[in-house]
């Protein structure tokens, strides 16, 4: 199954390359006619050249960043024309910054509006063409795989109603083979396991797919056996699935296979050096200006409404559990305590006596976390990642709140998926607390730079349109 979608994916990268620098050949030729220069259709100069490998390798990464190439992108014509429409987007954009700043005679606006939509006209039609195609195929009964499933369990029949559901993908289930007698009412039961030579042989499998309990593993030796007698591929579902989550990663050291139990993108260094990037780029951006003017003007106004220290300093777990000194600007007053006689922590609450008037509005408009920028310089945190909770509030939650810790796997942010989704603010209620990791748990195994990037634009609407729990 991989290794056939993989070649799918190939093919369609291939092509929308192919399509990316005729588009770009077609529209350098047109721009060149339109501006009363001299032009040839495969005459590009070395700059020109140069920017469209630029415009090739940008294609590719962002490709990877909406998913344009993942193996079930396919599952709907919809979805997978949406990540091409994203991704064109992209590409012009990329194309609009470039020209602003080299500032091209030859690659004018004109270039920018004739290859954008060529782009969108020839590469969504050959989408389409090529889901066209392969639809047609296959109900003519080519490129079908045709997969026997041996198994009955849970386990092989979800595997099987996956594949039902997805019959784009090119794979027909022929039936089961079991180990216990035929299930009612299920007209796909084609024998026993004792039979799994001649259901071979009958249904003309291309593949059979192990999908059996680990109380029969004595049995997969000599059902693989069996299977190597004919041409066909075997694969083996583990039976694991109830300890991942849907984003779990398979990877392989030596002759060992390691399943991941579930995916963390930001393991992989270069994807840790691209949000560092953006991370430092972003926060720069914001000191030279925004916080050149604003950061003196919060400073003179908690200094004249509330004596005090300018800075709220709380220890607070970074990524792996290290402690981080998490920095605010102050909004209590300086008496309050964040702790009660118990040593439980005491998370601020609608109508708090200890917040100042200032802080208040500090709070309400997340003006008070600015300072965390400081974190974000020295590496400890990121601009978005899981909230960091104080000291005292972790040790309460990570042996009462499953999978709490793993919201550690990653530096913690900000701001997070789970503030812009409301769950910011006040937990004492666990639900809302168990609500609040999965969010973050979800936003670890999905994250990309465009999520992080909508993550920002959402916590600035969310500081316009004032949030509820804010307080």
């Amino acid at each position: 199954m991989h290794s056939r979608k993989k070649t799918e994916r190939a093919l369609k990268n291939s092509i929308d390359i192919l399509l990316l620098v005729l588009c770009f050949l077609v529209s350098a030729f047109l721009a060149k006619k339109h501006a009363g220069l001299e032009a040839g259709f495969f005459r590009l100069g070395v700059g020109e050249i140069y920017f469209l490998l630029f415009l090739c390798l940008a294609w590719n990464m962002t490709a990877r960043i909406f998913g344009l190439y993942d193996e079930f992108r396919s599952t709907s014509l919809g979805a997978e024309l949406g990540a091409l429409s994203e991704n064109i987007l992209l590409q012009v954009a990329s194309t609009t910054a470039v020209l602003f700043v080299a500032k091209s005679q030859a690659l004018s606006r004109f270039f920018v509006f004739t290859n954008g939509i060529l782009l969108l006209a020839m590469l969504v039609s050959w989408r389409i063409f090529f889901y066209l195609l392969f639809t047609w195929l296959q109900k003519n009964g080519n490129h079908l795989s045709r997969i026997l499933i041996v198994g009955s369990g849970s386990v092989a029949m979800g595997f099987a109603d996956t594949i039902e559901a997805n019959a784009q993908l090119g794979y027909q289930v022929r039936g089961f083979v079991g180990s216990g007698p035929k299930p009612d009412g299920e007209p796909r039961w084609l024998g026993t396991i004792d039979q799994l030579a001649q259901v071979i042989e009958r249904e003309k499998v291309d593949e059979v797919v192990i999908a059996l309990p680990h109380s029969d593993m004595e049995k997969f030796g000599d059902l693989i056996d069996t299977c190597e007698n004919f041409p066909v591929r075997v694969r083996i579902i583990p039976d694991y699935f109830r300890f991942m989550s849907p984003r779990f990663g398979i990877s392989r050291l030596g002759m060992f296979p390691l399943i991941s139990i579930r995916a963390n993108p930001l393991e992989q260094l270069g994807w840790q050096f691209c949000k560092r990037f953006f991370d430092l780029a972003f926060t720069l951006l914001l000191f030279v200006g925004v916080f050149s003017w604003l950061w003196p003007l919060l400073i003179l106004l908690i200094k004249m409404t509330s004596p005090g220290p300018i800075f709220f300093k709380q220890e607070r777990w970074g990524i792996k559990n290290r402690r981080i000194v998490c920095y605010k600007f102050r909004s209590m007053v300086k008496e309050s305590r964040d702790v009660d006689e118990h040593g439980h922590y005491l998370q601020a609450t609608r109508g708090d006596q200890r917040v100042t008037r200032l802080g208040s509005f500090l709070r309400r408009s997340n003006l008070d976390e600015l300072p965390q920028f400081i974190n974000v310089l020295k590496g400890e945190m990121s601009v978005i990642g899981p909230r960091p909770h104080p000291t005292p509030m972790n040790l309460e939650a990570k042996n009462s709140i499953r999978k709490y810790q793993l919201r550690h796997l990653v530096k913690p942010g900000i701001t997070g998926w789970a503030q812009v989704n409301g769950f910011r603010g006040e937990t004492c209620n666990p639900d809302l607390l168990r609500k609040r990791v999965e969010y973050d748990l979800w936003y670890i195994e999905n994250w990309s730079l465009l999520l992080d990037l909508r993550i920002v634009w959402l916590s600035f609407w969310c500081m316009l349109k004032g949030d509820p729990r804010a307080y």
